[in-house]
C-alpha cells in the first residue's frame, strides 16, 4: 500500500493566511526551518495508479497539481483519484469537493451524519448536484469492511470516534455516532494496515485494539499542549474543547502512542500555533526522541 501525505496542517493551512505571529511570522521572514503545509489530506492506493482520496481539502487544486500520480495523463482529461472518502463534514475535510467539479460524477464515501450535513447545514453536495453531481455510498461503521470501486486492492473500515459535528450541523449539540471516524485501510496482497485518525481526540480501549492491529498509525498532531492557542493569544478555547488530544501530558497523544512502540508513529493535522513544525524546537526533539515522526507535506509511506 501507498500512502501519500497531500497535505499535513489543520484547518488554515501553514501559515495562516490571517496570521503573522508565532512561528507563521517566523515563516514569513525566513527565519525558522519549518516548511509550509496545505491542510490535511491523504491518498492511498495499492497500485499506485488508482488512489483514494480521504477528506479533500480546500487546497486540493494544488495538492492534486504537486502529485504527478494524480494528474490526467498527457493529451488528456482525468485523474488518478477513483473515489473520495470523508472522515467528517468539517469545513477544511469537505470544501474541496466544489474544487473538482468541473470533473466526471463524483463517488464520495461518508456515514449518513456527514451526508446529512453536506446536504443540509453546508449543503456541498446539492450545489454539485448542479456541476458534476455525486454519487454517494453510505460508511456502516458496524462492517468489518468494505471494498471501494475505483480503489482495487485495498479494503476498508470505518470506527467511531468521539467527536462533536461542525457549527452548521443541524445536531451540533447532540452528538451522533459517525460525526467523525477513523479510517483502517489494509492492503488485500501485502497485509499492510493502516490507522488514518486526524480527528483522534479521547482514544478509548476499542480504539487501542485498532492501533495494536495496525502497522502505521497516522494521528491527530493539532495541538502540542492543551492551552496552545490561549497562551499565544490566538483563541479561546482549549485543545480538549475543539476535540483534539495535545501530545503533551501525562495523557496526551505521546503518552498513548508510548504503548505501540514496535508501529510506526506518525502525527498529522498540525496547527499553525505547534512548535513540532520547527524542526529545531525542544517540542520536536520531545516527540522525535519518543519514536513518533511528523508529517509533511509530500511524505510517503509504503506498508
Amino acid at each position: 500500500m501507498y500512502v501519500r501525505v497531500l497535505g499535513s496542517a489543520a484547518g488554515g493551512g501553514f501559515p495562516q493566511w490571517n496570521t503573522n505571529v508565532g512561528l507563521n511570522r517566523k515563516l514569513h521572514e525566513g527565519t525558522t526551518r519549518a516548511e509550509a503545509r496545505t491542510q490535511s489530506s491523504i491518498a492511498v492506493s495499492a497500485d499506485y495508479k488508482h488512489w483514494l482520496l480521504v477528506n479533500a481539502s480546500p487546497d486540493v487544486r494544488q495538492q492534486i497539481l504537486d502529485f504527478e500520480a494524480l494528474r490526467a495523463a498527457p493529451e488528456s482529461r482525468g485523474t488518478g483519484i477513483g473515489a473520495v472518502l470523508l472522515m467528517d463534514s468539517q469545513i477544511d475535510h469537505a470544501t474541496g469537493l466544489i474544487i473538482l467539479r468541473e470533473g466526471d460524477t463524483l463517488p464520495v464515501w461518508s456515514t449518513r451524519p456527514v451526508y446529512e450535513d453536506l446536504t443540509t447545514g453546508l449543503p456541498l453536495f446539492n450545489v454539485l448536484s448542479h456541476y458534476c453531481g455525486v454519487d454517494w455510498h453510505e460508511i456502516d461503521t458496524a462492517a468489518d469492511r468494505f471494498a471501494i470501486d475505483g480503489v482495487p486492492g485495498l479494503s476498508f473500515r470505518a470506527v467511531e470516534l468521539s467527536s462533536a459535528a461542525p457549527p452548521y450541523s443541524p445536531h451540533r449539540g447532540d452528538p451522533h455516532p459517525g460525526d467523525n471516524i477513523g479510517l483502517i485501510v489494509t492492503d488485500e496482497t501485502t497485509g499492510g494496515t493502516l490507522f488514518y485518525a486526524p480527528g483522534l481526540g479521547a482514544p478509548d480501549d476499542s480504539i487501542a485494539a485498532v492501533a495494536r492491529e495496525s502497522d502505521c498509525l497516522l494521528v491527530d498532531g493539532t495541538f502540542f499542549t492543551e492551552t496552545e492557542m490561549i497562551d499565544q493569544g490566538v483563541g479561546v478555547k482549549p485543545a480538549a474543547a475543539m476535540g483534539h488530544l495535545p501530545q503533551s501530558g501525562e495523557n496526551g497523544m505521546l503518552a498513548w502512542l508510548a504503548n505501540f512502540p514496535d508501529k510506526r508513529r506518525v502525527l498529522i493535522h498540525i496547527n499553525n500555533t505547534n512548535p513540532i513544525l520547527d524542526p529545531d524546537s525542544p517540542e520536536r526533539a520531545t516527540v522525535e526522541n519518543a519514536g513518533v515522526e511528523v508529517a509533511h507535506d509530500g511524505m510517503e509511506l509504503k506498508l
